[in-house]
């Protein structure tokens, strides 16, 4: 019986990783760091794949896939697959979306976003910059206070009632935002509107899939509703902001700052000259992040397993005939 061939593209571990996890059965090429070329090369050769989150899965890798049934995604979020396309094709796939209680036991993201927060509010990365050079200008680089402001959390899903639990631990009021409420944690106000979080909130933090529905979810109308001094942090998917609209009330600066650890269009090969990106090298309260928010190594590990598993336990089931 012929052994299913596996191709993982991968940023954040090696395949030693997984060794100890049964897969002898599996062919498995481990490639860190590929590129879209090398993928649409290879691709062809695997019953399975594990995609990395820079290179889009669309009709030109699926038309090259010919002998793929599976795609295991180490992600919650699927803007980098043709979700339409792959079902039409009839290819499995497998993503961290729903594993509730694997995702409960990772923290990272969350962590990330109120470190984005703490930057916005009190300009740490310029602080850094000046200390570095000597220069201690303490009034030039100060901060506000987070005890007694306004947080909002659109989405209070997983990664929103940690970010609650956040806020609360510091003192903010908060307020939640979430179209489809499951249970709430303690410690957060329900409203019943985006629009009225966005005007009360002083910090806004999203936590919703990219979907057709939310895209664009801060569009331009909505950021020009926001209390006058906020911050954005998004650990998201790039896409639920309108880019240009974003830079357009920073420079006014009805928004004060962004916390961003993605961006629209991240998979583009020239990130340099991106708007945002190139926009924050003007605006230094414009931090960016390059989608680290579940990078660590204790994390990724975890749910490089969990994901692999599904890949084992797919061709047990289903074995190449």
């Amino acid at each position: 019986m012929p052994r299913p061939r596996v191709l993982i593209f991968n940023d954040g571990y090696r395949w030693e990783d997984l060794a100890d996890i049964p897969g002898d059965d599996l062919d498995v090429t481990c490639v860190p760091g590929g590129t879209r070329k090398q993928l649409l090369e290879q691709i062809a050769d695997y019953d399975a794949y594990v995609p990395c989150l820079r290179i889009v899965v669309d009709k030109d890798v699926l038309d090259r896939a010919k002998r793929l049934k599976v795609i295991a995604s180490q992600a919650t979020g699927t803007d980098h697959l043709d979700l339409k396309l792959i079902e039409q094709r009839g290819i499995q796939l497998f993503t961290l979306k729903y594993d509730r209680e694997l995702l409960d036991n990772i923290t990272t993201t969350a962590e990330l976003a109120w470190g984005l927060l703490m930057c916005c509010a009190r300009k740490l990365p310029e602080c850094f910059d000046a200390s570095r050079q000597g220069y201690w200008g303490r009034h030039q680089f100060a901060g506000i206070q987070l005890n007694g402001k306004t947080l909002g959390i659109v989405g209070v899903g997983r990664l929103g009632t940690m970010m609650v639990q956040y806020g609360n631990a510091f003192r903010m009021r908060v307020l939640g935002y979430d179209p489809h409420p499951k249970i709430l944690p303690p410690g957060v106000q329900l409203v019943s509107s985006i629009e009225e979080l966005l005007a009360q909130s002083d910090f806004v933090s999203l936590h919703v899939h990219l979907t057709d529905e939310t895209r664009n979810l801060l569009n331009a109308e909505r950021l020009a509703k926001m209390k006058p001094g906020a911050s954005i942090i998004n650990t998201s998917r790039g896409g639920l902001i309108d880019e240009t609209a974003l830079i357009r009330e920073m420079e006014s600066g009805r928004i004060a700052a962004a916390g961003l650890d993605i961006i629209d269009g991240e998979w583009l090969e020239d990130k340099y000259n991106h708007p945002l990106i190139a926009y924050s090298r003007r605006n230094p309260r414009l931090y960016i992040t390059p989608h680290v928010g579940g990078t660590s190594p204790d994390a990724v590990r975890m749910t490089a397993r969990h994901n692999f598993q599904k890949v084992v336990r797919y061709f047990l089931e289903h074995p190449i005939r």
